[in-house]
């Protein structure tokens, strides 16, 4: 009787290694991947977001990527939320440049370490914002935006997302390097401040080009200039800031992020399978009408640097700015 418990024990041993060999074994990705957004639906990095989730999918053999949108606290919720949760692979960060670059510097405790606590994964690309005006305004383009601004800019207010937000930053940058001194007005959230520009009680405003353009292709708001260092190939008749402001440089990038921890087989998985979306051309296709620049092949060591350098550079403009959260 003994020698049967034994074998019998032996024989349920057995078993419970068989069927835990394979599932340990299972090749990555075996269940629906989450990509969080820090910021809500509808949005310049949720469209991006939900298109390259679609497609890094694809190239896994059709794995399930489910967009997870975590907003609140300028994108602080759900970075904090990517860094402190599992290091598996299956919780990843879609993140914009204002969060990870200008949110350590403006929040006394963001809550993570945007180097420390997190893998670059991919470069998504790149998304100017857009300087706007009302059509009743008196200037036509930027050289007579700017000379009015020089002769009096302090009569002058531009609207923005809220304090410290990157279209805050934006006014503030153009305001020391073009010798202005246009004055800001906080809103909650990027849509009220465009109403209030398209109603006529502010008359400027900074935008991203995907949340502006059907206002501009409708006549509703003037474009006067891109932020970024070159002009947008869905407004190439309107110049960048930098053709009058030389050094000005104010483009939002988005990039895939996973936390810091995630095995190393996984990040190359993930890093492969990014490379490849991006270069699908029906993927380009969608993220070009969106009025994203996408990236040129970028190695995770040279996102990395992006980061470290877009963290001092933003770190100056807020601590001139003044801007601060708590």
């Amino acid at each position: 009787m003994k020698k049967f418990r034994a074998l019998a024990l032996l024989s349920l041993a057995a078993a419970a290694l068989g069927t835990a060999v394979p599932a340990a074994a299972q090749p990555y990705p075996s269940r629906p991947i989450t990509l969080v957004v820090p910021q809500a639906a509808g949005g310049t990095n949720d469209i991006v977001g939900r298109l390259v989730g679609q497609k890094i999918g694809e190239v896994m053999n059709n794995a399930s990527v489910v967009v997870d949108n975590r907003p609140g606290a300028g994108g602080n919720i759900g970075t904090q939320l990517v860094a402190k949760g599992p290091k598996d692979g299956y919780t990843l960060l879609m993140t914009i440049s204002s969060s990870q670059a200008i949110n350590p510097a403006l929040y006394k405790n963001p809550g993570f370490d945007p180097v420390k606590d997190f893998k670059p994964v991919g470069l998504v690309g790149a998304v100017p914002n857009v300087l706007l005006v009302n059509p009743s305004f008196p200037a036509k383009n930027l050289a007579e935006f700017l000379k009015l601004a020089r002769e009096k800019g302090a009569n002058y207010q531009y609207a923005s997302a809220g304090n410290g937000t990157l279209n805050h930053l934006l006014g503030e940058m153009l305001n020391s390097m073009a010798g202005i001194s246009l004055q800001h007005v906080p809103y909650k959230g990027v849509a009220p401040a465009l109403n209030d520009v398209l109603g006529g009680q502010l008359p400027i405003v900074f935008a991203s080009l995907p949340s502006a353009l059907s206002h501009i292709k409708a006549g509703k708001l003037r474009a006067l200039a891109v932020s970024g260092e070159k002009r947008s190939p869905v407004l190439p008749d309107v110049p960048a800031i930098a053709e009058a402001v030389p050094g000005y440089n104010g483009t939002l990038w988005i990039g895939l992020f996973a936390p810091a921890g995630v095995p190393a087989d996984v990040l190359t998985t993930l890093q492969d399978a990014t490379r490849k979306a991006l270069a699908a051309k029906d993927l380009r296709a969608k993220l070009d009408q969106q009025g994203v620049e996408i990236a040129a092949p970028t190695s995770p060591e040279q996102f990395a640097a992006l980061l470290r350098d877009d963290l001092a550079k933003w770190a100056r403009i807020v601590k001139a700015s003044g801007a601060a959260v708590d």
